[in-house]
């Protein structure tokens, strides 16, 4: 399974592992079995990934958790949004942006991004309990963990993995692999949106480095997994895959701030995926008009591949909830036009607040639940004898 990158978007996820859980249930799965043995993912879905991977011994009870956590989120549980909180970060950040040439000479510690998401080491340190990948990893539970980071230090592409079976690291154009005891510092780096968290420092082969969000450069979403084994992959996206257009009727504006970094995100967490996916169908597809003899000569083999994404555009429902934010943050936000319509697609990703996520894990259910025959093929369920 490989989930994706997206901040607060990625309660979707969290919405369509609820109702896999139910769906294979109801076909007869036993629910403390985990049906993914290779579990990928990057920034907000490398915690959701790491947290499923915590619990692999029950994967009911795990989802579970997690639900409750995404179910009563609330914005202070990720990064600093009270009045000093912001006006620490975000306020002297913008500052320093807008009179840097004045002001950086005589700043001895400037503010490293927009928002302080030191709760956030809080709340993974509470929630999840590492060790018990041990345990998984041991008794077959899981097979293998990864996450991905980008390093700002090197400009390369970082997968972190931790698994007992004899997997070399590998080594391609940009993207490179360590073999790891993966921690809450994978965790934050991983989900280190650009600008709006802090990066933070990893030690690849023996050196530090300073490493962000995983989804930059990430040229090859689906190689970790095809990497680390695997044959057959579920792929949670968290929007731009199946949404519908937008349609504006509006005259056309010269963008906001906040428009044009929703777009730079759209582009950062998204673009990458959709060409991977278009990529590998096209192998796939080239590789079925192969005779037998030629396929059995070539190293290449086909995944089988199911991919979940939101049906609804996100940002749209994000426009819905922006009030639902903290005042300070709402303010900070409102000024740069996240809290308008055409700039929430920002605020998208840092709406973390039950009314919002709530709304995303319901369309994660009802979206799954309509792909209910292509879930139980994939997991080699009879549909001719599926539930009613």
């Amino acid at each position: 399974m490989i989930l994706t990158g997206g901040g607060a978007r990625a309660a979707y996820q969290v919405g369509v592992l609820h109702e896999i859980s139910a769906i294979l249930v109801e076909s007869g799965w036993h629910p403390a079995s985990n049906p993914f043995g290779i579990i990928c993912g990057t920034s907000a879905g490398a915690i959701n990934a790491t947290s499923l991977a915590c619990g692999a011994d029950n994967f009911a009870d795990a989802v579970g958790r997690m639900l409750h956590i995404w179910e009563n989120f609330e914005a202070a549980q990720v990064y600093r949004a009270d009045s000093l909180g912001v006006m620490r970060s975000g306020a002297r950040w913008l500052t320093l942006w807008s009179f840097g040439w004045l002001l950086n000479k005589w700043r001895k510690a400037p503010p490293n991004s927009l928002l302080d998401n030191s709760p956030l080491e809080a709340l993974l340190t509470r929630m999840l309990d590492l060790s018990s990948l041990d345990a998984a990893f041991s008794n077959g539970s899981l097979h293998a963990l990864a996450v991905t980071a980008s390093s700002y230090t090197a400009g390369q592409h970082l997968t972190f993995y931790q698994t007992l079976a004899d997997i070399e690291p590998w080594v391609r154009s940009q993207r490179l692999a360590q073999r790891d005891f993966i921690g809450v510092q994978h965790l934050l780096a991983s989900a280190a949106i650009p600008f709006i968290f802090p990066a933070v420092p990893l030690n690849w082969g023996g050196r530090m480095e300073y490493c962000g969000d995983g989804s930059m450069r990430q040229l090859a979403p689906i190689s970790p997994a095809i990497h680390l084994g695997a044959q057959k992959v579920l792929i949670v996206g968290a929007g731009r895959l199946t949404e519908p257009p937008s349609v504006n009727t509006e005259t056309a504006r010269y963008p906001s701030l906040a428009q044009i970094a929703g777009h730079a995100l759209s582009s950062i967490f998204l673009d990458s995926l959709a060409v991977d996916i278009e990529r590998l169908m096209r192998i796939n597809k080239t590789l079925s008009m192969l005779p037998p003899e030629l396929l059995e000569k070539t190293p290449l083999r086909p995944v089988d591949l199911l991919v979940i994404a939101p049906s609804e555009r996100l940002d749209e429902i994000a426009s819905r909830h922006t009030n639902s934010l903290p005042l300070p943050v709402r303010t900070m936000l409102g000024g740069i036009g996240a809290t308008e319509a055409r700039g929430s697609a920002l605020a998208s990703y840092l709406l973390f607040e039950s009314t919002y996520t709530k709304e995303l894990i319901a369309l994660g259910r009802r979206d799954t639940r309509a792909r209910m025959d292509d879930v139980l093929h994939f997991f080699g369920v009879d549909t001719a004898v599926r539930p009613a």
